[in-house]
């Protein structure tokens, strides 16, 4: 079986034979090569066969959201941002690095003698080979992908569904892998005046979870906040899942409740999904992004079954197409639209102009 093959940047000689040593131990993995900047790795990829890139946020020369960039424009390979750093400034570009295209970001392993080391390195080493069957789409911006996936939305005519009479409560939005990104795709020029709560599950590490809130903040004219339970939903904000924690609505407020993940995953999309359906049956609106497994498909059912209004994000345009593609194989999306359509399609259903907003 072809081993998958890694490149490593990393600044530190320290960290670079330790991330070596960890690699080259996983009998699914190989270290291609280990290299100090970002620049080396340029000279490198056109000569080497690498399957998915580890990779420093702080580089000499070279920061890791700049590296990213120019890999996904020139050299498209999977990339695991592994950062040992969650100050603020790191978590920025580290946060933006996933906004450029880069996968994932891990924490680096803690040294042998600590008790989460064995963790810790499996999960990075998994991480990695997982990413690795990512098919990568090359990018002239870090924006959208390139002009040749920007297919239509799935339906007969350009105008909406039936919706009937109704007004539409809540938006709730689930994702994954590539899950940032595809986020501010949609909330980062939506108008003020958006007349639902918008709740968020979005799977990522707790060690980086407040910097991904403050990030989102940075880039969205809304509120960005972390719900406490019995809190009120209010319209015109954005509410993101904590850590460890399964966000729901019942009786008109937000509930956090721990349990046993769903999915593997805690806080799930599924979960959240379910309470909508519970609670707001025809009023919801549901979208499922990108992302790996199956979390929110299930969920995603549960409200198209109640009537709600349901959206998946099309294979042409998702990083990766686990979640979408299991809401689609079992019927629980009203429409199938590609990421860049999204927005629109969800101020058309809302009855919001946003061109009409100062």
């Amino acid at each position: 079986m072809k081993k998958i093959r890694v490149l490593i940047i990393e600044d530190s000689g320290v960290i670079r034979e330790f991330l070596k040593h960890i690699i080259s131990r996983d009998p699914r993995l190989e270290v291609a090569a280990a290299v100090e900047t970002a620049e080396e790795a340029f000279a490198l990829l056109p000569k080497l066969d690498v399957d998915v890139i580890s990779m420093d946020i702080r580089l000499p020369g070279m920061n890791g959201f700049d590296a990213t960039k120019h890999i996904m424009t020139h050299y498209p390979t999977p990339v695991v941002v592994v950062s040992a750093s969650v100050q603020d400034e790191d978590l920025k570009i580290s946060m933006n690095a996933l906004r450029a295209g880069a996968m994932a970001i891990m924490e680096k392993p803690v040294g042998v003698t600590h008790q989460d080391y064995e963790i810790m390195a499996e999960r990075l080493c998994t991480q990695l080979a997982i990413m690795s069957q990512v098919k990568v789409i090359r990018q002239r911006t870090y924006g959208l992908a390139n002009d040749a996936t920007r297919v239509e939305p799935r339906s007969s005519s350009p105008r909406l569904p039936d919706i009937g009479e109704r007004e539409f409560k809540f938006l709730a939005i689930v994702a994954s892998t590539g899950g940032p990104r595809a986020l501010l795709t949609i909330l980062s020029d939506l108008p003020t005046n958006i007349p639902v709560p918008i709740a968020i599950v979005q799977h990522i590490s707790s060690t980086f979870f407040h910097g991904f809130v403050s990030w989102l903040q940075d880039n969205c004219a809304l509120p960005v906040l972390v719900p406490e339970s019995g809190d009120l939903p209010a319209a015109g904000k954005v509410y993101v899942a904590p850590p460890d924690r399964h966000l729901t609505i019942a009786r008109g407020r937000f509930h956090l409740l721990a349990g046993d993940p769903v999915c593997a995953q805690l806080p799930a999309g599924t979960v959240l999904f379910q309470s909508i359906a519970a609670e707001y049956g025809r009023s919801g609106l549901g979208v499922l992004l990108t992302g790996m497994g199956e979390d929110g498909a299930a969920g995603l059912l549960e409200m198209y079954n109640a009537g709600a209004y349901t959206i998946a994000e099309d294979e042409s345009t998702a990083v990766v197409y686990g979640m979408p593609g299991v809401a689609v194989s079992i019927g629980a999306a009203t429409e199938i639209i590609p990421l860049h359509y999204v927005q629109q399609r969800v101020l058309d259903l809302l009855n919001v102009n946003k061109e009409m907003v100062k």
